[in-house]
């Protein structure tokens, strides 16, 4: 398959265990640091796990808890993320966010909310009585009692950000190796991993193994510290037309069990609803339930009208690692070189690129220094973004394979000739959105299935009917 790559007799630097969003911006941190990086994921490609599935919301922090690692790492990757999005082409769809209240008892939640955002360094807030409120998102429901605006609460790609970490650390010659699975760790002065790949050396590791981080770091000879416990959250995808009544994110008042369910327009033009939070025991099967969709669509109906039987482009589910404990579960061992990021949940793909600042550091503090390159290749991804140009709009792209999405031939033979070529063919709609439209692929797998004959771990074929088993 194009871009496996097999494991060698080199002695790494690093190993970095899963490659979801956090993995691939600790590879690409460790790769500008000078390190000799590889990055080893058991699924078929990138976000096969937790990663694949979230809101795609940029966070400020502002409901982060005070004095916690997550508020510190999700505004230093919120940063970092600003800071280099224009240089990697990754997208920042300006939207903002309202805190909606529903109720007086909820209006009256808003000013401690305010007040704990500004404790938190976000000074861009404003309290919003119920018509300031409506004049800010005309959409919303006339029983909006008041809201607080979070002026830097954004929505971006959420899949192209990690491909673009990774695409950069492969350009700085850190190696992934996908569809390979740690099986056991042993250390003695270095780390001897045995893989289902064949066996890895390496002078540190570090876990960001998502839902497994619990096993992996068993795996590894350590003690189990935290345990996963999988939540399940359910999510409603509505059609584009949905999205000129939703330009902002609309968060609920939070309560002590969840941040509950929100409404936001997504980068690729359409409008979310979710997540719910359900406990569960299994840690690969995310199963959608109509009731639970249906409760979805009234609740967005209800605080936008206009969504009230909007057509529904997809559903789906994805499992978040929480733990036993809210915070992050980040441990590093330095006797043994070792770093734990785990209990990674809903700020992931915000925080991702602290996390990986936050690692190098810990590892600097049991490691010797290393070589930073002369030089970092300049890498770009794809723009999948709506409210940016996209590539059917240019010239000479061959033709139009996926009419939903839009999605041009020239694309999909770019991300099967790229450095991180997709293993699969959820991989492959997360780099172009082919299939991921209205008719979920009913009119484009055949064609699909054509241009990614012997490309994919898994034919697209067989892809597709082991999704409808689930």
């Amino acid at each position: 398959m194009v871009g496996v790559t097999e494991p060698n007799s080199e002695m790494y630097d690093v190993v970095i265990i899963g490659a979801g969003v956090v993995g691939c911006a600790v590879a690409r941190r460790f790769a500008l640091a000078g390190a000799r990086v590889v990055l080893i994921e058991k699924g078929a490609d990138i976000l096969s796990g937790a990663s694949k599935a979230n809101s795609a919301i940029l966070h400020t922090g502002f409901d982060a808890p005070a004095g916690s690692l997550e508020l510190e790492l999700v505004q230093a990757g919120r940063q970092e993320y600003l800071e280099i999005r224009e240089s990697l082409n990754l997208s920042l769809v300006r939207t903002g966010a309202l805190v909606c209240a529903w109720n007086d008892v909820e209006a009256s939640k808003l000013e401690t909310i305010e007040a704990e955002g500004r404790a938190n360094g976000v000074t861009e807030l404003r309290l919003l009585d119920a018509g300031e409120t409506r004049n800010s998102m005309p959409g919303l429901s006339t029983r909006v009692v008041a809201a607080l605006e979070v002026e830097g609460e954004h929505v971006i790609d959420p899949w192209s950000a990690p491909l673009a970490y990774l695409t950069q650390a492969i350009a700085l010659g850190a190696r992934f190796l996908r569809s390979t699975e740690l099986l056991k760790g042993n250390f003695d002065g270095v780390w001897t991993l045995e893989t289902t790949s064949g066996t890895l050396s390496a002078s540190a590791v570090v876990n960001t193994a998502g839902l497994y981080g619990d096993v992996v770091d068993l795996r590894l000879g350590f003690e189990r510290e935290f345990e996963i416990r999988p939540r399940k959250g359910q999510f409603v995808v509505l059609d584009k037309a949905a999205f000129a009544h939703v330009p902002r994110i609309v968060l609920p008042v939070p309560t002590e069990i969840t941040k509950g369910i929100v409404v936001c327009p997504t980068a690729f033009g359409n409008v979310l609803i979710g997540p719910t939070a359900e406990e569960q025991e299994d840690r690969v099967r995310a199963t959608v339930e109509t009731e639970t969709l249906e409760a979805l669509l009234k609740r967005g109906a209800e605080i936008v009208p206009a969504l009230a039987n909007m057509p529904v482009t997809a559903v789906y589910a994805g499992l978040r690692p929480a733990t036993e404990q809210k915070a992050y579960r980040v441990k590093v061992r330095g006797e043994q070189r070792a770093i734990t990021l785990g209990g990674i949940r809903s700020t992931g793909l915000s925080a991702a690129l602290g996390l990986a600042q936050h690692a190098v550091k810990m590892h600097s503090a049991f490691s010797d220094a290393l070589d930073p390159p002369a030089s970092v290749p300049n890498i770009t991804v794809p723009n999948l973004t709506e409210t940016c140009e996209r590539d059917w709009q240019r010239p000479d792209h061959g033709q139009i394979v996926c009419h939903c999405e839009l999605v041009t031939k020239r694309e999909i033979e770019a991300a099967l000739a790229s450095p991180v070529p997709p293993g699969d063919f959820g991989g492959l709609r997360r780099r172009t959105r082919a299939g991921m439209g209205r008719c979920q692929g009913f009119y484009c797998n055949a064609h699909l299935a054509a241009m990614t004959e012997g490309k994919l771990a898994t034919p697209l074929a067989a892809d597709i009917g082991q999704e409808k088993r689930k």
